[in-house]
């Protein structure tokens, strides 16, 4: 046996992946559940829609910073303590949001519900590596993402069902309910996979020291460049499309719940066969095909709109730019992982602050260009175009795929 994991039964460890899935699917539920709600949400309190993208953006950054502080202590004190505390956390923030008064302590709420939600995808991603490692590191991140990438489909249909038999408040009771269930099984079922002898020594040089290891990796420098240039455009494409959907082109909100759901599924295809790909070639030459689609894609999108060829002119190339963001989330996350096994919940909560921090500053942009004019699908996919020449930059400029070795056996 190489790596711990070996050793686990078949089924016991499709149980782990199906649970660790459904704790990093929180931070996507999270984000996306309530998304159908934003046109009713502007009307309700009276506001704008860059105003209610904000609430969007405060989620993201919570996320963010959430997995800055869970990953070193995840490494410090183990997996299962900051995943209960945090996860807790969570479902307290949840049940604030159901009862703001007012958008300002809404968005509050979603701030910490982003800090709760963290803990999901860091942890799970450093199980994984605690007891994975090379090729088979690669197949069990694609099942975790496979797991997880379900969270976007079905997020979106789940919350415009929601709207049909509750306010919108009550979406946040679901995610209440949901992070309890999620509390209770880390609980009762996931193990500690970080023994005591492998966690870093207390102190606040040890994290510094960690993370100076993690950020003197030119190659982790370029990888998070470029996931978080990826999430950039597709939480564009997230805090645009309630507004693109249902005010521009008149869908309401279960027909933009399909919609969202159709796109959705070309992020799980694309992770799903980037993983083979990147088994077999190489994540960093997976990320030189996704990051030029991603760019290709934004174009087309815009040359669609000023065309005019309406709705299915917009969907197709959209598609696209949603399956290109698949293949490029696994190859970031297996190049930094792989490459700081012993520092994995660092690299982690790298990865993931480097992503929502940065895609929760750039999302609002669609809606702050326009003045408060409708949101256009020019306008979106600008944002998305920027993004993606940004990341093709940092991957021959800085990770060179080139100079990138092979995955270990």
């Amino acid at each position: 046996m190489l790596h711990p994991g070996d050793a686990i039964p078949v089924r016991r460890r499709a149980l782990y992946v199906i649970i660790l899935g459904a704790l990093t699917a929180l931070g996507p539920f999270t984000i996306d559940l309530y998304l159908p709600a934003f046109p009713v949400l502007e009307a309700d309190f009276q506001t704008t829609a860059a105003a209610i993208q904000l609430t969007l953006t405060g989620t993201m950054l919570g996320f963010g910073l959430g997995q800055l502080l869970v990953g070193p202590l995840s490494d410090r004190f183990g997996r299962r303590i900051p995943l209960i505390v945090v996860t807790a956390l969570h479902v307290l923030a949840s049940i604030a949001a159901a009862i703001a008064p007012d958008l300002l302590l809404l968005g509050i709420s979603r701030v910490f519900m982003g800090m709760g939600a963290a803990a999901g995808g860091v942890v799970a991603m450093a199980v994984v590596r605690d007891l994975f490692g090379g090729k088979r590191l690669v197949m069990m991140l694609s099942r975790l993402a496979l797991v997880s990438g379900t969270a976007p489909v079905l997020a979106p249909l789940v919350g415009s069902a929601l709207l049909t038999v509750m306010p919108w408040r009550g979406i946040f009771v679901v995610l209440a309910a949901y992070g309890l269930v999620m509390l209770v099984c880390t609980v009762l079922i996931i193990p500690e996979t970080l023994p005591a002898a492998r966690r870093n020594v207390p102190g606040g040089r040890a994290v510094i020291a960690r993370y100076r290891r993690v950020l003197g990796d030119r190659v982790v420098i370029g990888v998070l460049i470029i996931g978080a240039m990826a999430f950039s455009g597709l939480f564009s494409y997230l805090s645009s499309s309630p507004f693109l959907f249902q005010q521009g082109f008149g869908l309401n909100a279960q027909e933009y719940g399909l919609v969202f759901a159709s796109n959705s599924i070309g992020v799980v295809v694309g992770v799903q066969v980037s993983s083979r790909l990147a088994a077999r070639f190489g994540p960093q030459w997976v990320l030189a095909f996704s990051t030029a689609a991603l760019v290709l894609s934004g174009i087309a999108i815009i040359v669609a709109d000023q065309l005019q060829l309406g709705l299915w002119g917009v969907l197709i190339p959209l598609f696209f730019f949603m399956t290109s963001a698949g293949f490029t989330f696994p190859s970031t996350q297996v190049l930094a992982l792989d490459r700081h096994g012993a520092a994995a919940g660092t690299a982690a909560s790298l990865l993931g602050a480097a992503n929502f921090g940065v895609a929760g500053l750039i999302s609002p942009l669609a809606g702050l260009v326009e003045h408060g004019a409708p949101i256009t699908a020019t306008t979106m996919a600008g944002v998305m175009v920027v993004c993606g020449v940004i990341g093709v930059a940092a991957l021959w400029f800085v990770v060179r795929p080139r100079t990138v070795g092979q995955l270990t056996p």
